[in-house]
């Protein structure tokens, strides 16, 4: 008599990480100092190997010295050149990587999404797009033969005229609903001023973290939207996607009103329908830049001209059906009732956080926004 094999149950081990070789692993550890430093070379391996003399990252068989010759043969850093044209002025990170610093924004702040094909937005409406509903009608004339069904169609022509004569007619055609897709123009504020690194906390580079992670989840996941970024201190203009990792705070007031415009200003030129505002900023507004090109500035407070004239600006958007959303990480109640008030002139929303879980908020945000249709 055969023995029959038992059927193994589970078993619990200790977790083990996946496998990553010393490079990986202290490269993993650079693109975050490399965002911190806002792309100073230098500074950043200053700080590797500080961390190196108190975790004991690298062994006498892999150093600091080798990773850096690694990453210039990787072509993740390259050697600057000065106005001469001489070499030697130092070492500056590349193109790839800060696609590498944007994916790993991504990867932290967003967790592990998989990339989708097609890259557009839902709207509630039924009509002509990609994404199957998983419901049927019968065949129009005029539906294109792609919609149709086969399987369905098949089953029925089986059941309206048999196996034995089988065959196949347009009233046996179904053709399953697809959901209109929607595309999304996006314009991300980040506020600049000075009490962006005040009271000493950093609140820039979780900035940075986020915009990178929207922009690398955007170029990659729903390519046919658009993400536009500016930056707002005394003025506001607008920078590359490229240009994140080196963004620095300035010696700067809070221009809330500039930012805008030039948001507004930007979201203009597009032509989709779909389009909003997503405001990052830790501070009251506090600068406005005059007519004639001077500034008016008040730090005390919130100033009544300066407060009215970034409530106009919010009234203007809502009249141009552009939906503003406020993260404000400060936590003043009186900077809260100037957001809410400021939320409800543009009827758009606003979240109060700190640092933490900025990012996941944006991220469920744009897409609950992509799945509305925003009517012009």
């Amino acid at each position: 008599m055969r023995e029959q094999k038992r059927k193994s149950g589970f078993i619990f081990k200790t977790y083990e990480a996946p496998y990553q070789s010393p490079f990986e692993k202290l490269f993993e550890i650079f693109k975050e100092l490399i965002t911190y430093t806002s792309g100073d070379f230098d500074e950043a391996i200053d700080w590797l190997r500080q961390l190196d003399v108190e975790y004991k990252l690298t062994t006498p068989d892999y150093t600091i010295d080798d990773f850096i010759e690694d990453l210039k043969k990787k072509g993740y850093i390259r050697e600057e050149i000065d106005n001469d044209g001489n070499g030697g002025s130092g070492m500056a990170i590349t193109a790839k990587t800060e696609r590498a610093i944007r994916q790993q924004a991504l990867d932290h702040i967003f967790g592990k999404i998989k990339r989708s094909g097609s890259g557009n937005h839902k709207s509630k409406g039924v009509g002509l797009g990609d994404e199957h509903t998983g419901d049927f009608r019968a065949y129009q004339f005029g539906d294109a033969l792609d919609k149709v069904s086969v399987t369905e169609s098949l089953r029925n022509a089986q059941i309206n005229h048999g196996i034995a004569n089988f065959s196949l007619t347009e009233d046996d055609l179904v053709i399953e609903e697809t959901l209109h897709k929607s595309q999304m123009s996006t314009v991300l504020m980040i506020d600049i001023s000075h009490s962006m690194i005040l009271y000493g906390e950093d609140r820039i580079t979780p900035a940075k973290k986020v915009a990178m992670a929207l922009a690398e989840l955007i170029t990659t996941r729903y390519p046919k939207d658009t993400l536009e970024i500016l930056v707002f201190g005394n003025d506001a203009w607008p920078i590359k996607i490229k240009d994140l990792p080196y963004l620095k705070v300035g010696p700067y007031h809070t221009n809330t009103v500039a930012g805008l415009q030039l948001a507004m200003d930007m979201l203009r030129r597009k032509r989709n329908t779909n389009k909003q505002i997503f405001m990052i900023t830790d501070g009251k507004p506090s600068c406005l830049r005059m007519p004639d090109g001077q500034y008016y500035k008040n730090s005390v407070g919130l100033d009544p001209y300066i407060v009215n004239k970034c409530y106009a600006m919010a009234q203007q958007a809502r009249r141009l059906h552009i939906p503003i959303t406020t993260f404000m990480i400060a936590e003043d109640p009186y900077l809260m009732k100037f957001i809410r008030e400021f939320t409800q002139a543009n009827r758009g929303k606003a979240f109060y956080t700190g640092l933490k879980g900025l990012g996941e908020m944006i991220f469920e945000d744009y897409e609950n926004n992509r799945k509305r249709r925003i009517k012009g």
